[in-house]
């Protein structure tokens, strides 16, 4: 048997962090994909952009925001030459959305600096209303950027079909390790982790040869990132829930090379790859990080939960496993603030931020769900 401190399930951004961060605090870490690293899934169809997210407050917002400002700087930091610091220009949508626009200026700290329609047409975005750049955001090379992160780490292209927990240790096939982090995306079928709501959307994108002199990334409604060696990325994430990427049926970038053509100028366009994949997100948005709530044991043990019966101790755990997950569109921007903090809960003992943590949504999910028996 090959032993370790930790194996993570999944090579996406998700859990390359996790690994990452593992390794950098000393853990000997694996990491079992079936596919390739970044190769299918979210990661593979990502566009991978960084940038904030605009809006009135929220506290989705102020998260994203947190985790937007520890990535630029750690990619910048340590991987500049997976990440293009190109700026991104959030568009508004139409009338209505360039209104808003004025509201969301007072709840973004991030910087940035307001762009008019003149400015806009020079730097080759048309038909546009006063628009916000932000100018430290930018794009990820998605393969390249989730490879340098497993650098000096044990990577195995390896389809789990079962796990085993016993004597306090995971075991897959011939791998051995003390925890054990799920970082698969929108799929899960080792344990029940219904309450969490994991649900896939799929994304597509189209990489396209252009001489187009862009130097800047946009976003409006769909995504066209800056001309980078020769390719624009033009991209969204659409079609939720299904197990097929329907969109257009067997055109799946149409209407996206449609929208983007109403942006910039695609007239000389040369479609080199398509990527689909799906994204995965929870019931209300936010990532999840952390521990796994042993659901059968806690049905079994406080079968008044489905009535609304309260917790007087926090829910039993399944022992030394952990997921990163849910990081829905922006899986570039969460992944790196969101691993660090799932290794130093692992290495440390250090509380996950109640924002992100799955036991949130545990009891909702015990007094409606129309899953459970009443």
């Amino acid at each position: 048997m090959k032993c370790y401190d930790v194996i993570v399930v999944g090579a996406g951004i998700a859990g390359c962090s996790s690994a990452y961060f593992l390794k950098q605090k000393g853990l000997k870490v694996l990491v079992l994909d079936r596919a390739g690293v970044a190769t299918a899934g979210g990661s593979a169809a990502a566009g991978a952009f960084v940038s904030p997210k605009i809006g009135k407050g929220s506290t989705l917002q102020k998260l994203t925001n947190e985790a937007f400002e520890f990535a630029k700087d750690f990619y910048r930091e340590h991987f500049p030459d997976h990440f293009k610091q190109t700026g991104v220009v959030r568009i508004p949508k139409d009338d209505e959305d360039a209104q808003k626009f004025f509201e969301y200026e007072q709840y973004d700290t991030s910087s940035r600096q307001w762009l008019e329609e003149e400015r806009l047409r020079e730097i080759g975005i048309k038909k546009s209303k006063d628009s916000f750049l932000f100018n430290e955001a930018g794009v990820c090379d998605a393969p390249k950027m989730c490879k340098a992160l497993l650098e000096g780490i044990d990577y195995v292209q390896y389809n789990v079909k079962s796990l085993n927990y016993e004597d306090e240790r995971w075991t897959i096939g011939e791998y051995k390790a003390k925890k054990l982090i799920l970082a698969t995306g929108y799929e899960n079928k080792f344990f029940d982790m219904r309450y969490m709501g994991v649900k896939g959307t799929w994304g597509s994108r189209g990489d396209y040869e252009t001489k187009l002199n862009l130097d800047v990334s946009m976003h409006k409604k769909i995504s066209v990132s800056a001309n980078i060696d020769g390719i624009v990325k033009i991209g969204a994430t659409h079609e939720k829930e299904v197990n097929a990427c329907v969109k257009c049926g067997a055109d799946p970038l149409k209407e996206l090379f449609s929208t983007a053509s109403e942006m910039v100028d695609t007239s000389d366009f040369k479609l080199k790859e398509i990527y689909c994949g799906m994204r995965s997100g929870s019931k209300d948005y936010f990532p999840l990080v952390g521990s796994v709530i042993d659901v059968p044991s806690m049905l079994e043990e406080h079968p008044k939960l489905v009535r609304g019966e309260r917790l007087k101790e926090k829910p039993k755990k399944m022992e030394n496993l952990y997921v990163l997950n849910g990081l829905g569109g922006r899986g570039f921007v969460f992944a790196p603030l969101l691993g660090k903090m799932l290794a130093e809960n692992i290495v440390e003992g250090k509380e996950i931020d109640s924002r992100v943590n799955p036991d949130r949504l545990f009891l909702k999910w015990c007094r409606k769900s129309p899953e459970l028996e009443r």
